[in-house]
């Protein structure tokens, strides 16, 4: 069965994912992905949580277009985004990512399908790990006919391997997880850089963004703003406590305790976040 899509502007089609985490009855399913049509080709952004939703990606694919899949693009190296690579491998497509994308996932990647075995069991099946043949150094520009993307290669921020995705025809700038709605932000990378990315993607003259997980939104900057406010309340509530002489064991207990209430699954990503961000900043 295809996935539902959501076209979201002229030949930008989205699947949003659900808030939750990977079961078997989601076969991964909790991170937006979809796909771009020019007038000769169509670019994947990012396949989903295992080859079943690939499949299911790649039928809504076939359910609108019979142009071919000449891209892949995976924005990082989480699971979520990148296991429903499989399903496109008959398509002879370049899988595309951040340059250090293959190195990461080459790293993580037997954990991560591992975990997924576990956690999907059956549901899992025919998930592997595609490793990017084109990997982004800073900027690329893919055409896909009368339709141009630019690929930005970031510094480390949510992880070191984020790649966004401009289309140019209607100013959609697909984030994927530079930006969490709704979801609490995950950090895998470093706090400080994050933040440094977030005001330079503000610059970027944007009609709408598409994050990584929760609605697309046509608030742009704004769209920003919550998920800035959450990692400055880190920043600045660490620093705080790491000048006083607090310990990461307080700082897990205590600091950012007033953004609880505002995010969907706080309670189960916000001490991991305190623990990476406390170890990035008491060595600054």
């Amino acid at each position: 069965m295809p996935l539902a899509m959501k076209q979201v502007a002229p030949g930008i089609f989205v699947h949003q994912g659900v808030h939750g985490e990977v079961t078997a009855e989601n076969h991964g399913g909790i991170a937006n992905i979809g796909f771009i049509v020019g007038a000769e080709a169509v670019a994947v952004i990012d396949s989903g949580g295992s080859a079943i939703e690939g499949q299911r990606l790649r039928a809504a694919v076939r359910a609108i277009t019979d142009l071919p899949i000449r891209y892949v693009i995976n924005t990082h190296v989480h699971p979520d985004h990148i296991f429903g690579n499989a399903a496109f491998v008959d398509d002879a497509p370049a899988f595309v990512g951040h340059a250090k994308l293959a190195g990461a996932l080459t790293a993580r990647g037997p954990f991560y399908l591992e975990n997924l075995i576990e956690r999907l069991g059956d549901a899992a099946a025919g998930t592997r790990i595609i490793l990017p043949a084109q990997g982004v150094g800073e900027r690329r520009e893919i055409d896909l006919g009368g339709r141009v993307l630019r690929l930005a290669a970031h510094p480390t921020a949510h992880t070191d391997n984020d790649l966004s995705v401009f289309d140019v025809r209607t100013s959609t700038l697909w984030l994927s997880d530079l930006l969490f709605m709704d979801r609490i932000p995950a950090i895998d990378g470093s706090l400080k850089g994050w933040l440094e990315v977030i005001a330079a993607l503000r610059q970027v003259n944007a009609a709408r963004v598409i994050p990584g997980h929760g609605p697309v939104s046509a608030d742009w900057p704004g769209a920003l703003d919550a998920q800035e406010r959450y990692l400055r309340t880190l920043l600045d509530e660490i620093r705080t406590l790491l000048a006083e002489g607090g310990t990461m064991e307080q700082a897990v207990e205590t600091v950012g305790r007033s953004e609880r209430g505002k995010w969907l699954l706080f309670d189960d990503y916000h001490a991991r976040n305190i623990v990476t961000a406390f170890t990035e900043l008491e060595w600054e």
